[in-house]
């Protein structure tokens, strides 16, 4: 039995993503305890998964609803930087704190999201293996792609490359914040110096839980990496309670658990679902009251409500609108559910365009008009969709969870070996 600590950003999506594979590490037999904030133990909902608060001082209980708030609000330069230097503080945070609660709880090992250099930078300064995770698109570069962050189309001609590369400049010149946190960590935790994400990555495995077939085609990834599709626990098939009318289409709008306050976008799609005589259900994840979904409902919705069974919703659906998360982008794929992505922050320009070019849906910009929004509804509901046939299949194959799992004990075991050679 190992005792793993998990450390990642403080989203909901990326925690979900992972308790999913904690859940079949601990049916395996093993440990597992995330570290972070306080507030953050409320995302787990398996009681044998531990949870231990770090970093009272600078992240008091209480404070991670005003992040999360204005993490949903990347609109600005200003917003952006904001959102950076949050980054930059937890990462510190967990960086001066991770040493010593993983001596206090016996920590052997370490699952690190590559959205969050801490666990990467802690275990390597503690020889511990640390194995990593991208919840979200991969964060490992390569010459001649965008960042995953970027919303550019694949091409290899000079004038894109040249766009690439001077995107990556800006990129990084915005993330010094994170850079400077990550540099000084590194010199004081006394491991080889880096000052980027892509440069806290395990040696040991790197797991992805998108499909090779999804991203843009890449020819560089190292050999211990391994896309396995979503990370998702087991769960019992949930039904919707809404009365679909099969004979009209039917549209599943959702901007995830950040993003559901957006009502000005909301509205646009409603309009657009009505100009196309569809029934829309719009699932705001809790964000909007009682007069915002009466608004909805008047602009053209069916239904609105705060949380809709997802996996239900897409398979019911003839297209779903969304904002490009992950997570709801794999889910869609599995359903074979066309997508409007309509991108706001983090990686979604990135996913947007990657749906677009693999030939599962469509991309727009989320402050297009509503005659745009209903042109490329029109457009999903006539034009067949090719895309879906090759990553289904490579889905059907990619192993989920217990492949996952697998790939960590693997690489628990190439480590012991190591090791034991090094005696």
């Amino acid at each position: 039995m190992t005792h793993f600590a998990v450390i990642a950003p403080p989203y909901y999506s990326h925690f979900q993503a992972l308790q999913a594979l904690c859940v079949e590490l601990i049916e395996r037999g093993h440990r597992v305890t995330f570290f972070h904030q306080s507030d953050a133990a409320h995302w787990l909902s398996d009681p044998r998964i531990g949870f231990r608060s770090v970093g009272a001082g600078s992240h008091p209980p209480g404070s991670l609803e005003q992040t999360l708030r204005q993490a949903a609000r990347p609109d600005t330069p200003w917003g952006l930087r904001r959102i950076i230097k949050q980054m930059a503080g937890t990462t510190a945070m967990l960086c001066n704190e991770l040493p010593g609660a993983f001596a206090d709880n016996g920590i052997e090992a370490v699952l690190c999201d590559q959205m969050e250099p801490a666990g990467g930078l802690v275990g390597e300064s503690l020889g511990l293996p640390f194995i990593s995770v991208a919840c979200a698109l991969p964060v490992n570069r390569e010459p001649g792609l965008p960042l995953p962050v970027m919303p550019f189309a694949y091409a290899s001609d000079e004038r894109s490359q040249h766009m690439y590369r001077g995107s990556s400049q800006v990129y990084d010149w915005l993330m010094k914040p994170l850079g400077k946190v990550i540099a000084e960590a590194a010199l004081r935790l006394g491991i080889a110096p880096r000052t980027a994400l892509h440069e806290c990555l395990s040696p040991l495995a790197q797991i992805s839980q998108t499909l090779a077939g999804f991203d843009f085609p890449r020819s560089q990834l190292p050999a211990n990496f391994h896309a396995v599709g979503p990370l998702r626990s087991p769960t019992s098939a949930q039904q919707g309670e809404w009365p679909i009318d099969r004979q009209k289409p039917f549209f599943f709008a959702s901007l995830g658990t950040l993003q559901g306050d957006r009502i000005g976008l909301f509205e646009r799609i409603a309009s657009a679902c009505r100009r196309l005589d569809g029934q829309l259900l719009i699932a705001h994840c809790g964000k909007l009251d009682a007069a915002q979904e009466r608004r909805l409902i008047e602009r053209g919705a069916t239904w609105v409500t705060d949380f809709a069974p997802q996996q239900w919703a897409l398979e019911q659906a003839d297209a779903v609108i969304t904002h490009g998360g992950l997570n709801t982008v794999m889910d869609a794929i599995a359903a074979r559910t066309p997508m409007l992505v309509m991108p706001i922050a983090f990686d979604q320009p990135g996913v947007a365009a990657r749906v677009a070019y693999r030939g599962v849906g469509s991309q727009l910009s989320r402050r297009a008009s509503v005659s745009r929004i209903e042109a490329a509804l029109r457009s999903l509901l006539a034009q067949p969709l090719p895309g879906f046939a090759p990553l289904i299949a490579e889905l059907q194959q990619a192993g989920g969870v217990p492949r996952a799992a697998d790939i960590v004990e693997a690489a628990l075991l190439q480590s012991a070996s190591v090791r034991a050679a090094d005696l």
